[in-house]
């Protein structure tokens, strides 16, 4: 761990948040669950201003009182709240106030290895959210997760032996499949706001697209979109997904075959011109070139039909 002088500060073990945070050493050096509350309240004096873990946090909120910086912003975190955080992520500070109640399960990568969990929670999109994505629980969900985190606490504290692991990988199984399931029901019941930004993401590509953006810049990435939209690529990709049963590279990748069939049907311009005049052509990167390659093959074999150009 760095000094906290320094610009960027890392915890490397679960140990080193312990001894940040003024905590006793965890029982278990790869996963501990700290439970903030009114008997064991969040000693805000003791909080240093970190930026990077090595180890999965997932924290649930179970009362807030106020605002809860995370990051450069502040949020207001409702009571069931559950924000995720991968690895090596870039956060920045979290601050939470002294009413402030929650749960923070820390599971370091070691512990899962030997387990199919150590390669399936890498495929559970929310750990790559935004804090302004976090989950937001009904009472029967919060309790849901409550219980398990519950069991958690129980079994961390019990002695350990040769079922600990299998247990413990088991409860996070629970979890893990319990939030998937509630973020994709949050999607549903955020139908008006989702609806909102898919009409922005058109609005935007359509801009793009019509403006020849891509002329000059390139294919539109998904990067760019979510950034246009103040959304992480993760949290677009899954949200599109819920709504179109494609995610945001596959709906780029939609508009742009649309886009193409309209300026083959309305314009003289050849196939390789059209091509150019999306960006397809425009950047020499190998990266940029694998991107578009999945494009390029649908969109031949539509342009082709349309043109009866023999392949």
């Amino acid at each position: 761990m760095k000094n906290k002088d320094d610009k960027l500060i890392r915890f490397i073990t679960i140990s080193e948040t312990h001894e940040a945070f003024g905590l006793p050493k965890p029982q278990h050096p790869l996963i501990n669950l700290v439970h903030f509350n009114e008997q064991n309240p969040f000693n805000t004096s003791m909080a240093p201003i970190y930026d990077v873990l090595s180890f999965y946090k997932i924290t649930f909120i179970t009362d807030n009182n106020g605002r809860l910086k995370y990051g450069r912003d502040y949020y207001d975190f409702d009571e069931g709240s559950m924000l995720f955080m991968a690895p090596n992520q870039l956060v920045g500070s979290t601050d939470y106030n002294s009413r402030t109640y929650c749960y923070i399960l820390l599971i370091h990568p070691d512990f899962l290895l030997g387990h199919p969990l150590a390669s399936k929670i890498r495929q559970y999109g929310y750990f790559a959210y935004s804090a302004n994505e976090a989950l937001h629980l009904s009472d029967t969900e919060k309790e849901n997760i409550l219980s398990i985190y519950r069991h958690m606490e129980q079994e961390l504290n019990s002695r350990v032996d040769e079922f600990s692991q299998e247990l413990m990988i088991a409860h996070i199984e629970l979890l893990l499949s319990y939030v998937n399931r509630y973020y994709k029901r949050q999607f549903i019941t955020r139908k008006v706001v989702n609806d909102d930004i898919l009409s922005k993401t058109e609005a935007i590509l359509d801009h793009y697209l019509n403006s020849q953006q891509s002329l000059h810049d390139g294919v539109p990435t998904v990067q760019y979109l979510s950034e246009k939209l103040n959304l992480s690529p993760g949290y677009l990709s899954d949200m599109l997904r819920s709504l179109i049963g494609q995610n945001a590279q596959q709906y780029i990748h939609e508009k742009l075959i649309e886009k193409a069939k309209e300026r083959l049907t309305t314009t003289q311009l050849s196939m390789s011109e059209i091509a150019y005049e999306l960006g397809f052509e425009h950047s020499q990167s190998s990266a940029s070139s694998l991107k578009t390659k999945p494009i390029n093959r649908r969109w031949n074999s539509g342009l082709r039909s349309r043109k009866n150009i023999p392949s």
